[in-house]
């Protein structure tokens, strides 16, 4: 099937085809005439199979071909959540592309960066916004975002969300727009917890599921390195040198665990750029861009730093470290393969990871191919757990613990530390009666 026999106005699908894109993917095939239709949908695929454009490219027709039913003021009639900035501009530039032509407008609103610019955005008139949950909720309760008019509302990486503890925020959002309204959700897994979400936002949803996470891309290739945890940089810094290796995004689970990456790429003069939330949007959007145009060759990032990143004919995917969940496994690998490619994913695991590998192996149902090193894995016992510091009863305005004051023996303790019955006078047993 071609995006010819889904409906589509003439200037969508010129626009479609400027961005290279020829047929559908199986979540648009099925998610884009439901949208047309006004359902609501549930849709579940992996990452990289073009969730995007299955909701973006319907928003888009509805709102041309329905003018809204407000004419005395341009109002946000569609409104998209999305977990991550990354995700949210990436969202962003695919409306603009898509719209290219329309009488539309959108704008997108996240944290990190000053509001002035979005503000402006906002005032100017915006028909599509897509935004973060925290800076949506700031700017509604400035007075500058108000949500009466929204027609159709997207919840965007749905599973994501919950993982960042954004279940709340949301429900706020949700409480803020009209009742009569059409709703997608859409979610690379499906957990229990975001089947549940459905039920409370949408109304007879069409469920579609396809691809499931459990299943990973054919094109790309899958294989493992066992390597003790200090050599892993050096294996890291010898497979960046091969020559068949175009660029990598390489996956770290930790924000500090990004920056000694780099820093180590750096010792071995390897030049790496690294993305996490501890950066701000202005670093994190120019290591992205320096990645995209070949400026810089390898990323390093954390995985909902790395949730929303989408770059053309990414080589590999090395996981640095084993993911803490095995669907994250599936996220991180479907970065490569895209569009037709094929693409190279490695993961390294040492001795305290073999736990998380026999998860991810037994998600996908196959054992991963073992390559072979200079740096083989020698230790074969797994680290002792660091045991933590107690928490401090007390803290200091300054946050620092404070001791404990040792109960002293005062009245009602006869100095043995244990209370002694106190009689009231007057009572029987006192000896003195009334």
């Amino acid at each position: 099937m071609s995006f010819d026999h889904l409906n589509l106005l003439p200037i969508l699908l010129k626009n479609i085809r400027g961005a290279g894109y020829q047929t559908p993917t199986p979540i648009q095939e099925a998610t884009i005439p439901l949208v047309l239709a006004g359902k609501d949908v549930l849709g579940c695929a992996q990452t990289g199979t073009g969730k995007t454009a299955s909701f973006a490219l319907p928003i888009l027709q509805r709102l041309t071909e329905v003018p809204s039913s407000r004419r005395d003021a341009r109002v946000i009639r569609s409104l998209i959540l999305s977990p991550t900035r990354e995700l949210a501009l990436q969202t962003w530039e695919n409306f603009q592309i898509y719209g290219k032509g329309l009488p539309l407008q959108s704008c997108v609103i996240f944290g990190g960066v000053g509001q002035g610019a979005q503000v402006e955005a906002l005032h100017r008139g915006a028909d599509i916004v897509i935004a973060c949950p925290g800076r949506l909720l700031d700017l509604m309760a400035q007075g500058f975002v108000r949500l009466d008019w929204v027609e159709i509302f997207v919840l965007d990486e749905a599973d994501r969300m919950l993982d960042m503890g954004f279940i709340h925020d949301v429900r706020r959002v949700v409480r803020a727009l009209p009742e009569k309204r059409q709703t997608l959700l859409f979610s690379a897994t499906m957990p229990p917890e975001v089947e549940k979400l459905a039920l409370d936002l949408l109304t007879e949803p069409e469920d579609v599921k396809v691809d499931p996470v459990t299943s990973t891309v054919d094109a790309i290739d899958q294989c493992l390195y066992y390597v003790d945890k200090g050599n892993k940089k050096h294996l890291l810094a010898h497979l960046l040198r091969s020559e068949d290796l175009e660029n990598a995004l390489v996956f770290a689970r930790t924000r500090h665990g990004v920056d000694r990456i780099v820093r180590d790429l750096k010792r071995a003069g390897i030049y790496a750029e690294g993305i996490h939330g501890d950066k701000s949007q202005n670093a994190r959007q120019n290591a992205l861009k320096r990645f995209k145009t070949g400026e810089c060759r390898v990323l390093v990032a954390t995985d909902i730093a790395a949730r929303g990143i989408d770059v053309a004919g990414l080589s590999h995917v090395i996981n640095y470290d084993q993911p803490m969940e095995p669907e994250a496994y599936i996220h991180r690998i479907g970065r490569t393969g895209r569009a037709g490619r094929t693409g190279k994913a490695i993961s390294f695991c040492c001795i305290d990871e073999v736990k998380q590998l026999n998860q991810v192996e037994k998600l996908i149902g196959k054992r991963l191919r073992e390559e072979k090193s200079d740096w083989p894995m020698e230790i074969t016992t797994p680290s002792e757990p660091r045991p933590r510091p107690p928490r401090p009863a007390r803290v200091s305005p300054s946050g620092e613990a404070v001791a404990l004051r040792k109960r002293s023996a005062g009245p009602g303790t006869a100095g043995t530390g244990r209370p002694v019955q106190r009689v009231r006078r007057g009572s029987a047993g006192n000896g003195r009666g009334r």
